[in-house]
């Protein structure tokens, strides 16, 4: 049974002018668009199906970004891979790139490196000059590129890398939005309660008269201070994600969020996952780009942001330059798991360590998705049943009063 055709929409740059051209086609794929586009001279930049294009009515974002995505670093990357494998000079893909930039940071630092590069520096040095648009893996690769001369190639690396950080990030994002968006409305909720409903009960139990059950009086106490209480928890929520925004980055703060995070009942689990995934899949695909495995390794530990994981690299970094055992001090790190001690050590006395690395990259890959939906599929009905509880126990503690009322008139 044949394919039914769908609509693409496309950007892709003139082979002859270098202009970009935008438009749309029908076809069976993806696949199949990148073809049509080659017999018609053009080098794809980005393709799209119609029916997943961004909503009309998707919230506009201000302000200026202080960092670049890793999706929007995914798509620079992939996209100047292949104007670099097509034949266009650096300048001109550069220009092309800048042209139909949509982040305003990245638009920026490519803007200050193409200047560089027109004024003799490397193309890698020019990406090291803007460490928060270009990371330091990023760079490593493309000065490994610039010296080997295959730039393109190394860029398409680059562009899988950071795809897959980009694909896991979107699927914790997805499991974490349905909890997040049930606790914001119980929270909001008994806020509403305590501001505007507990102070018309209050009315009527003064005119009941008698004394309160203590869990009415709790109740009844705290909105009376709501004036208060409100005004400080909100001062308090912005004052500790500002503090957060600025320090989480800074040494003290980092040596104990870092271990502290890994060692949380289920949450530890998934970041260890996430942790080791991201470790071996940078590190083979450095090896297999040709990076001596020392530098290498310094350059995983800057991208693994989390202070555990970079001391346990560390240590690693240390047996090789002593030229001993890389398995071993991943084994006695008590952060990376048994198992992918013993499949690098298989890789070492095999001699196919970057691909062993890969094998375990797609291991816990696959793994960190199946925790991830896990994850969410545990949460939600805990969360309702949380949110039950607590509703639940504000309202009980409204009508206690009242049910001891009857309970007195029928006695």
């Amino acid at each position: 049974m044949a394919k039914k055709s769908e609509s693409f929409s496309y950007q892709a740059v003139d082979r002859k002018s270098g202009s970009v051209v935008r438009g749309n086609l029908e076809a069976t794929d993806d696949t199949e668009v990148v073809a049509k586009l080659h017999a018609q001279g053009l080098v794809p930049l980005q393709v799209r199906q119609m029916a997943a294009a961004s909503s009309p009515w998707a919230v506009p974002r201000f302000g200026r970004q202080r960092q670049v995505k890793v999706k929007s670093l995914a798509l620079f990357a992939r996209q100047l891979s292949n104007l670099v494998n097509a034949g266009l000079p650096l300048m001109r893909a550069l220009t092309v790139l800048i042209d139909q930039a949509d982040d305003t940071t990245l638009e920026e630092s490519l803007t200050a490196v193409q200047s560089d590069v027109e004024a003799g520096i490397a193309f890698s040095a020019a990406l090291e000059k803007h460490p928060k648009a270009f990371p330091p893996l990023m760079v490593r690769l493309v000065r490994v590129g610039e010296a080997g001369g295959f730039l393109g190639d190394s860029l398409k690396m680059i562009a899988e890398t950071y795809q897959a950080d980009a694909d896991l990030q979107d699927k914790l994002k997805a499991a974490a939005t349905y909890p997040l968006v049930v606790l914001a409305i119980a929270v909001l909720a008994m806020i509403g309660m305590l501001t505007f409903i507990v102070p018309v009960f209050e009315t009527m139990f003064a005119s009941l008269g008698g004394e309160l059950p203590l869990p009415t009086r709790i109740l009844v106490l705290i909105s009376r201070n709501m004036a208060w209480i409100g005004p400080l928890l909100a001062v308090l929520v912005v004052g500790g994600w500002i503090w957060w925004s600025r320090n989480r980055h800074t040494e003290p703060v980092r040596k104990v969020v870092g271990p502290a995070l890994l060692r949380l009942p289920v949450v530890g689990k998934l970041a260890t996952k996430m942790a080791v995934s991201r470790f071996t899949r940078n590190l083979s695909m450095m090896l297999k780009a040709g990076v001596p495995l020392l530098q290498g390794l310094a350059t995983v530990a800057q991208t693994s942001n989390n202070w555990a994981i970079e001391q346990a690299v560390s240590q690693v970094q240390t047996s090789v330059r002593e030229g001993r055992s890389f398995a071993r001090p991943l084994a006695g790190s008590g952060v990376f798991p048994p198992m992918v001690a013993q499949m690098v050590a298989v890789g070492e006395e095999s001699g196919t360590l970057t691909e062993m690395l890969g094998s375990i990259s797609d291991i816990y890959d696959g793994e960190v998705k199946s925790a991830t939906e896990q994850l969410a599929s545990v949460l939600e009905p805990i969360l309702i049943v949380l949110v039950g509880i607590m509703i639940g126990s504000m309202v009980l503690a409204l009508y206690m009063p009242i049910f001891g009322m009857y309970s007195q008139m029928a006695g």
